[in-house]
C-alpha cells in the first residue's frame, strides 16, 4: 500500500505572519510536521505544498519534496483540498499516484511518527475510507443565543454525571486525516465513505492559529518533547557522543594576562553523566578544541575524550567501531555548523536550546535546556530512563 504524506503549507498567513516558519522547540512549525511524517515507517515519502521559497527550503532541509502550488489555489480563501487534489494531479502526472493519502497540518506540532502507524493500521484493520485524529473530550456542552441565555447541547442540564458516566465523545484534533486516494480524488473532499477516528493523546491536540497559541506551544514543547523522546531513540542506545563547546559548556572562554584560557560548566552536567556511565553505556566527547582543558574535563568525569579532531565522523566511526556500538543507534548532541555530519550520521541527533539553526533543522530532538546550563544532564537523564524502560526496570 504506497502512502505519502503531504503537508499544504502556504506562506500568506495573515493572524501569525510566516506562521509555518514559526519555531516551537527549536525547529519550525514545518520542520516538525515533516519530522513526524519521516518518523512513521509506514509513510514512503513526505512531500510540502507551497508557494513559499523559505518554507520550500525549510522543508528540503529535512527531507521533504516539494510541490510547488499555483498561484490560484494559494490564497486567503483556497482550501485545503484543493492542494491536495493539485498533488494528486502532479502525482498522477508523473505515475506515482499512492494508494493513501496522509494529510498533516504544520499547525500542529505536537504529532507523532507513532500516532501515523496507528492510523495506519486502524485503516486497514477497520477497512475504513478516512481516519481522522481525535482526542477524547469531557466538558460540558453549551449554546448561547443572543440575548446569553444557554442551551444545554448533548448533555442534561438537570442531571450532572460524573466524567466516568459520560458517554464517549471526541473532538476532532486537526492534526491529520488519512484518505484512500481514489476515493478523495473522487469526492474531492476530506470526508467521505466509511470514517474512522485514531485516538491521540489529548495533551497533543494543540492546534495553533494565533499568537496566543503559539506562545502556549512554545511553553509546552519542552515537556512534550520530552516525553516523546522514548519513541524516538533507538530501541537500545548504544553509545552517546558529545561536542565540547557549546555543549559541555556555554561557549564562553575566559582568558587571562597569560593567555591561558579556562572554560565555564555545569556540576549538574557532571551528575547526569555519571548516572549515564553507571548505566553501562559507553560516552564520548568528541571536539574540534585542542585546548587541554577539554581532556582535563574529561578527566574528571571519567569519560572517554577525543580533542583536537578537525574531521569528527571518521573520528566518531573508529571509536564506535572499537566499543562494537552501531552508529544507527549512537546519539550525538551538537550545537554547530561541524557537528551537522555526525549529527546526519547517527541514528538520534540532539541540539542544545541555544545551538546554531542548520544544527537545530538537523536534529531529531532540541533540548529544553541550553549548552553547559544543564543540556547535558537533561540528555543523560532521557538516555537512562529509556534504557530502564527497555530493561523492564
Amino acid at each position: 500500500m504506497k502512502t505519502y504524506a503531504i503537508v499544504p503549507a502556504r506562506g500568506g498567513s495573515k493572524g501569525i505572519p510566516k506562521k509555518n516558519l514559526q519555531p516551537v522547540g527549536g525547529r519550525s512549525l514545518i520542520a516538525r510536521c515533516v519530522s513526524a511524517a519521516k518518523a512513521a515507517t509506514g509513510i514512503e515519502a513526505t512531500f510540502v505544498s507551497t508557494d513559499d521559497e523559505e518554507i520550500a527550503a525549510s522543508a528540503e532541509l529535512v527531507g521533504a519534496r516539494i510541490i510547488r502550488r499555483p498561484d490560484d489555489i494559494s490564497g486567503d480563501t483556497a482550501s485545503s483540498e484543493a492542494a491536495l487534489l493539485h498533488a494528486c494531479d502532479v502525482w498522477k502526472a508523473a505515475g506515482e499516484l499512492p494508494d493513501v493519502i496522509v494529510f498533516l497540518q504544520a499547525t500542529s506540532p505536537f504529532i507523532l511518527g507513532s500516532d501515523l502507524d496507528n492510523a495506519l493500521r486502524r485503516l486497514s484493520e477497520c477497512e475504513a475510507d478516512v481516519v481522522v485524529s481525535v482526542a477524547q473530550y469531557h466538558r460540558f456542552q453549551w449554546q448561547m443565543d443572543a440575548s446569553g441565555l444557554l442551551t444545554a447541547v448533548g448533555h442534561d442540564q438537570h442531571r450532572r454525571p460524573r466524567r466516568q458516566e459520560l458517554a464517549n465523545r471526541y473532538v476532532e484534533t486537526g492534526a491529520f486525516y488519512l484518505m484512500r486516494t481514489r476515493g478523495f480524488m473522487e469526492s474531492r473532499f476530506r470526508f467521505f465513505g466509511k470514517v474512522v477516528g485514531c485516538e491521540t493523546d489529548v495533551s497533543r491536540m494543540m492546534e495553533i492559529d494565533d499568537p496566543m497559541d503559539l506562545e502556549f506551544a512554545r511553553a509546552a514543547a519542552p515537556l512534550l518533547d520530552e516525553r516523546a523522546i522514548s519513541e524516538l531513540l533507538p530501541d537500545q542506545v548504544d553509545a552517546v557522543v558529545f561536542d565540547f563547546d557549546g555543549v559541555m559548556t556555554d561557549d564562553t572562554v575566559y582568558v587571562d594576562e597569560t593567555g591561558r584560557e579556562t572554560v565555564r560548566a555545569s556540576r549538574r552536567d557532571g551528575m547526569g553523566i555519571a548516572r549515564l556511565r553507571d548505566s553501562g553505556i559507553p560516552c564520548l566527547v568528541l571536539s574540534k578544541e585542542r585546548n587541554p582543558v577539554v581532556a582535563r574535563r574529561c578527566e574528571k568525569l571519567r569519560i572517554e575524550c577525543a580533542h583536537g579532531v578537525d574531521d569528527k565522523l571518521p573520528a566518531l566511526q573508529a571509536w564506535l567501531q572499537s566499543k562494537g556500538a552501531r552508529l544507527s543507534h549512537t546519539v550525538y548532541v551538537g550545537n554547530d555548523i561541524n557537528d551537522i555530519a555526525c549529527m546526519d550520521a547517527c541514528g538520534f541527533a540532539v541540539a542544545v536550546a541555544d545551538a546554531e539553526p542548520h544544527a537545530k533543522r538537523a536534529a531529531n530532538w532540541v533540548c529544553g535546556k541550553a549548552g553547559g546550563q544543564g543540556a547535558v544532564r537533561e540528555v543523560c537523564e532521557a538516555v537512562v530512563a529509556h534504557a530502564r524502560r527497555g530493561s523492564g526496570q
